[in-house]
């Protein structure tokens, strides 16, 4: 068999390990299973290109891949769970440099007489490669709280940005019919760049888990039109399922907040809004605050309790905590389930994960849809560090920015333990009618801090 049909069988092989994986990651009991089968597909991707008879030489090969090797390793291995939507913001901040940067390679081993279609892949490739490093980087930056997380706006924003995106497909165009002018492609890379830039600044926290996934559909774009360059059908087929998966996940998480892509990226989401004293203090006096004791109280004769996770829970790594007290309240005959919503955390499945890592079990783990209907039958909801999501004013205000974002039905419970650090509104900017419901007892302080005292008050019961 000669080598060329032989890398071709490799890819074959890896592209369809590539579909199953992606295929397991549909179901958590499946996402293990289909993760071996994405890394095998991978290294089969990689045996096959080191076959490749253009390679002369192996040395930076080798030098590149111990360096890659050196930053991976550490970085999986020592970055905590919690930090994870970081994690995937470098990965997209990588891939899309390297795609970027075999572009820049090829447009100069081909000029100034490049092929009008390797030219068109070539812009494609520099455009999204480029937007996709520098726009992830901002994003790593938001969600690691190196900048603030609040949209960054000024006038006549939107149409800046649009207008630079569309001056960056116009020298696209020109260079596909005049690929000699090297110093329009260097400028179609630094406008690429700066696009990332001003793409993210308007967008906040919020919209955060939208933006990751929108990110990782520009990388797999970018892959694409690499693969072209290259004549590399595993880069097509991989770029292909990243770019359309990514997509597909971001109609899914506009739909899980009864928003448009539009509205995500142009509607600097997240403002936060400055209270009147006067309302504040109103709102201050009406709250029911208690201990950890008067909550492990109620959980004792509780027969049912659904716990809500949010993004506080990740800040305050409380995972295990959470799980530690579903045990001790199991133990006393109660059921506990795990209420998910789409969009609660950093990124996609952000509350999965950190579950998962705490041994949860998958069954108990349930989508807004499943779990729902449930409130109205339950005895306590414990929601831990969650605001937007459980937010009732999405349902009955429709002056509020959220109105008729799906939420978690948590008002409809017998009695809502709400775990908080402070009165602070979320990300939308505005107060939470949840936290004053007569039906709703809040406990001030860190979540991991709280929870452990409240283990530790329920074992005394």
């Amino acid at each position: 068999m000669s080598a060329k049909y032989f890398i071709d069988i490799t890819y074959l092989l890896a592209s369809f390990l590539f579909i199953l994986g992606l295929k397991g990651l549909s179901h958590p009991e499946k996402a293990r299973r289909g993760i071996l089968y994405a890394e095998a597909g991978m290294f089969l991707a990689v045996v096959g290109t080191l076959l490749h008879k253009d390679i002369i030489s192996y040395e930076w090969i080798i030098a590149g891949m111990l360096l890659g090797a050196a930053i991976g390793a550490p970085m999986a291995i020592f970055m905590p769970m919690t930090a994870m939507p970081q994690r995937i913001a470098l990965s997209h901040a990588f891939g899309a440099l390297a795609a970027a940067l075999v572009g820049v390679a090829k447009y100069y081993h081909y000029a100034p007489n490049v092929p009008s279609y390797v030219m068109a892949a070539l812009a494609f490739e520099v455009l999204f490669g480029a937007l996709t490093f520098t726009g992830s980087l901002m994003a790593f930056a938001k969600l690691q709280e190196m900048m603030t997380g609040v949209p960054i706006t000024y006038k006549g924003q939107n149409v800046m940005n649009i207008s630079l995106f569309g001056i960056a497909a116009a020298l696209g165009i020109y260079l596909v019919f005049n690929p000699a002018s090297s110093g329009l492609f260097v400028a179609l890379f630094v406008v690429s760049l700066l696009l990332g830039v001003l793409f993210i600044l308007p967008i906040g926290g919020a919209d955060m888990p939208t933006v990751i996934s929108l990110l990782n559909s520009y990388a797999g774009l970018a892959g694409v039109a690499t693969g072209f360059v290259l004549n590399n059908k595993v880069l097509i087929i991989a770029g292909a399922l990243d770019g359309t998966s990514g997509f597909l996940l971001s109609v899914i998480m506009c739909k899980a907040m009864n928003r448009s892509f539009a509205n995500v990226i142009f509607g600097a989401f997240g403002q936060v809004a400055a209270a009147a004293p006067e309302a504040a203090a109103a709102k201050q006096a009406t709250v029911r605050s208690g201990s950890p004791g008067d909550a492990a109280k109620i959980f004792r004769e509780a027969k049912s309790v659904i716990v809500v996770p949010g993004y506080g829970m990740a800040v305050a790594q409380a995972q295990h905590a959470v799980r530690e007290l579903a045990e001790l309240m199991e133990k006393n005959g109660t059921t506990v389930k795990y209420a998910i919503h789409p969009v609660a955390g950093r990124m996609p499945g952000h509350m999965n994960v950190l579950l998962a890592e705490a041994n949860v079990p998958y069954d108990q783990l349930l989508d807004m849809d499943d779990i729902n209907p449930e409130f109205e039958h339950t005895d306590v909801s414990l929601v831990i560090g969650a605001n937007d999501v459980v937010n009732p004013a999405a349902k009955t205000d429709q002056s509020s920015p959220i109105y008729g974002m799906p939420i978690l039905d948590v008002d409809k419970s017998k009695t809502v333990i709400v775990l908080k650090r402070s009165m602070n509104p979320g990300f939308a900017g505005i107060d939470n009618a949840l936290f004053i419901q007569p039906n709703t007892m809040m406990v001030f302080g860190d979540a991991k801090g709280t929870l452990t005292k409240m283990a530790d008050e329920l074992k005394k019961l």
